[in-house]
């Protein structure tokens, strides 16, 4: 897998470039500073993930993302970025980026979202999760059955998959089935963000 990292700051590229290099499936990591030289990149190198900030100096950084898709490459882009004004996420998510961090995540955090992107996910980081939907537009839920709600109420609380099972006399086996199932239908990663999109919807 081939990566890119966008940022205007070097000792930050360092640090995102420091913190994936340890990954197994990763075989090359490049650098850019600004539009120009990311674009050339993707061209040149064609990287399976892109990492971006959002602001690159006097530079819009979701314009590497217009760009790409205006030229028909093929590369996931993960926005790493220190904002979580709804504003910037509704920017990025209207150019449907696989994924949007807040720079104050832990690496591990990190690591584990280019994880879930790079099997063709989306992850957006839980602190701005809420962003996603409060847009007052409805959203999948309806489409959840009786059970899979009763799941997605017992993730709210922080439950276990055991601990689910008990509750809801039923089989981890078949809890697992149904955390899957919500998050397919609700176009989510993990079971922490169908826990906050929980406490979100007050189901």
């Amino acid at each position: 897998m081939k990566v890119l990292v966008v940022d205007d700051h070097p000792l930050v590229r360092r640090g995102i470039v420091s913190t994936i290099s340890f990954e197994n499936d990763i075989e090359d990591i490049t650098e850019a500073s600004n539009i120009s030289e990311a674009m050339s990149n993707l061209i040149n190198n064609k990287p399976d993930i892109t990492v971006i900030d959002l602001y690159l100096g006097t530079e819009d950084g979701l314009e590497i993302v217009n760009q790409a898709k205006a030229k028909n490459i093929n590369s996931k882009f993960i926005v790493l970025t220190s904002s979580s004004k709804k504003s910037d996420f509704a920017k990025a998510q209207k150019l449907d980026v696989e994924g949007y961090i807040l720079k104050d995540a832990f690496a591990e955090d990190f690591i584990y979202a280019f994880k879930v992107v790079n099997r063709g996910k989306k992850y957006y980081d839980p602190a701005v999760i809420e962003y996603k939907y409060g847009n007052g537009e409805k959203s999948n839920l309806d489409e959840l059955t009786e059970r899979e709600l009763d799941v997605l109420k017992e993730l709210s609380l922080g439950h276990s998959n055991g601990q689910i099972a008990k509750t809801l006399f039923i089989s981890e086996n078949t809890v697992k089935k149904h955390v899957s199932a919500i998050l397919n239908k609700l176009d989510l990663s993990h079971r922490t963000e169908a826990a906050l999109f929980a406490m979100k919807m007050s189901c």
